[in-house]
């Protein structure tokens, strides 16, 4: 397997994420628990996507977009697009993830000021999940060229169950993960600030925190397992793969955000994300008797996402119902609990 990676660049870009990580979790115990505005979030959404482009300048120019070899400069178009691309489809995917890490929220009425933890643990869990993955997956392409035609025939048959799924409301009191935690841990029916563990009438419960923790990692390793092949059907480099990733990843909480207030708008979004997955799915059935260009890749996915958008904003939703239910767990559940 061909790779643009040298150990320049792996210690530059550890040491970016490192570096960034620092800087959110900095910012985060200096400003404490509060609510996070939409102005906030925009500016922290624009500085994720500009950092992100300029990465992507940066790789261009490294590699030789701007010198006298045409070889070089074909490699550095190449990667770059491949970049673009990957970076498109996994912020497209993460989307989703965010819709259902409101669902999460709105089902267990967590306090807004306490919703920046959570998802700052879940941005952490997600890197270290998808960077093991994403490896795992790189060495089993490289033993393995089948594996493609696996990883192609989930995608279609995610695509296609994702698509059934839209617009149906998910019933999370039958969840099995909520089930068998429920089944194995004392859930404290109130919130304790940002404490995991409360003791309720002397006994050392868990609190809802706690639980949604837990779930945000299940929605973690589920999400990536649908990422991660959507990425190799664009490109098998690791160095393109893991940074896409990462990067898209990075500016998840701020894009939650932005998005958590607008969501009924683009109920349309998940159908537009079914076919992509779909789309993607394909293209590597196909790998060995027709390579789907990346450009067109890229184009569709742009295409697909711009007007399920459009549509979303001309077309009313069916329902107005939350994504939580009518009772959120936390202002009904809790409530009965306490009566």
């Amino acid at each position: 397997m061909q790779s643009i990676g040298s150990p320049l660049m792996w210690s530059l870009f550890t040491a970016f994420v490192l570096v960034a990580l620092f800087v959110d979790f900095f910012a985060m115990s200096k400003q404490g628990a509060h609510r996070v505005g939409m102005r906030e979030a925009a500016i922290w959404s624009v500085i994720w996507f500009g950092v992100s482009f300029v990465f992507m300048g940066w790789l261009w120019w490294y590699l030789g977009g701007t010198g006298p070899d045409a070889v070089a400069r074909d490699l550095a178009n190449d990667k770059a697009l491949e970049f673009l691309t990957g970076y498109l489809i996994e912020k497209a995917l993460a989307v989703d993830n965010i819709f259902v890490f409101l669902m999460l929220f709105t089902y267990f009425a967590v306090p807004a000021e306490f919703q920046k933890r959570v998802l700052m643990i879940g941005i952490l869990g997600a890197l270290v999940l998808r960077a093991a993955m994403i490896l795992v997956g790189a060495w089993l392409i490289s033993q393995f060229h089948w594996i493609l035609y696996v990883f192609g025939a989930f995608l279609l048959f995610t695509g296609v169950k994702m698509w059934w799924a839209a617009g149906q409301e998910p019933d999370l009191d039958n969840n099995p993960a909520l089930k068998w935690i429920r089944g194995r841990i004392k859930i404290s029916p109130n919130y304790d600030g940002e404490k995991f563990f409360t003791v309720v009438d002397g006994m050392k419960m868990a609190t809802p925190l706690l639980v949604v923790i837990l779930l945000v990692g299940i929605v973690d390793l589920v999400f990536a397992v649908d990422s991660i092949p959507a990425i190799f059907a664009i490109t098998t480099d690791p160095v393109i793969v893991l940074t896409s990733n990462v990067f898209a990843i990075l500016g998840l909480r701020a894009m939650y955000f932005l998005l958590a207030n607008v969501h009924e708008r683009f109920h349309l979004l998940s159908y537009g994300l079914a076919i992509i997955l779909i789309f993607i799915g394909a293209k590597m059935l196909l790998i060995d008797v027709y390579k789907i260009p990346v450009a067109v890749s890229l184009g569709f996915t742009a295409v697909t996402l711009a007007v399920t958008m459009i549509l979303s904003l001309k077309i009313p939703p069916k329902g107005s119902a939350p994504a939580g239910g009518a009772y959120p767990f936390g202002a009904k559940k809790l409530e009965d609990e306490r009566e």
